[in-house]
């Protein structure tokens, strides 16, 4: 025989999904890479072909946000096979969009430098990410001044941290090794 208290949590329990069903879901997170971006991050296994992926990810962004002229407009035709239509959304989502695609640019750098500190795709991967950063902040300074709205400001702000971030740990590479080559007039060493 059940107690009125059992019988009030087990009424409890079984109401309970069902009291929460007339609430409003919380809108769902937006994708910052459309579906066949991620299958060509996927696909690119080397590190500085990923990167590659991430800085054409975020350029294309930086597209839709400046407008389409006429020298892209036949690149973007090229490109639409294999990087599919471009990304749509407000200035906001397109800010957020490269801020959460240059975090995701060093989460790879972070891996293969954690599973491999002295791989030298990281070096090579880093600067160029630094490079791409740099240009990418260069030209949405004007827009970050007349940033409006707290999600606006906020998405600026957390890209802002990540180019910060890709910088400083750019700066800090030894200088890059240079490549010897063999010239003429060298003459290679021969043990007679």
């Amino acid at each position: 025989m059940m107690t009125r208290t059992a019988i009030a949590i087990l009424t409890a329990k079984l109401l309970l999904p069902f009291s929460f069903s007339g609430l409003p879901r919380p809108i769902q997170s937006r994708d910052h890479l459309t579906p066949q971006e991620v299958t060509l991050v996927q696909e690119a296994q080397i590190l500085d072909q990923r990167i590659d992926v991430f800085i054409k990810a975020a350029d294309r962004r930086l597209l839709v946000m400046r407008g389409v002229d006429a020298g892209s407009a036949k690149q973007l035709k090229q490109d639409s096979e294999k990087w599919g239509e471009l990304p749509t959304g407000t200035q906001a989502e397109l800010i957020s969009d490269i801020a959460k695609i240059l975090d995701e640019a060093i989460t790879n750098i972070d891996d293969v430098s954690a599973r491999d500190e002295r791989n030298p795709l990281i070096q090579k991967a880093l600067r160029k990410l630094a490079t791409a950063t740099t240009r990418i902040v260069d030209q949405l300074k004007p827009l970050r001044a007349q940033a409006k709205g707290d999600v606006e400001i906020g998405s600026f702000e957390q890209l802002m941290e990540n180019a910060e971030a890709i910088i400083q740990a750019a700066n800090k590479l030894p200088p890059p090794a240079e490549k010897k080559e063999k010239g003429k007039g060298e003459k290679s060493k021969d043990k007679n």
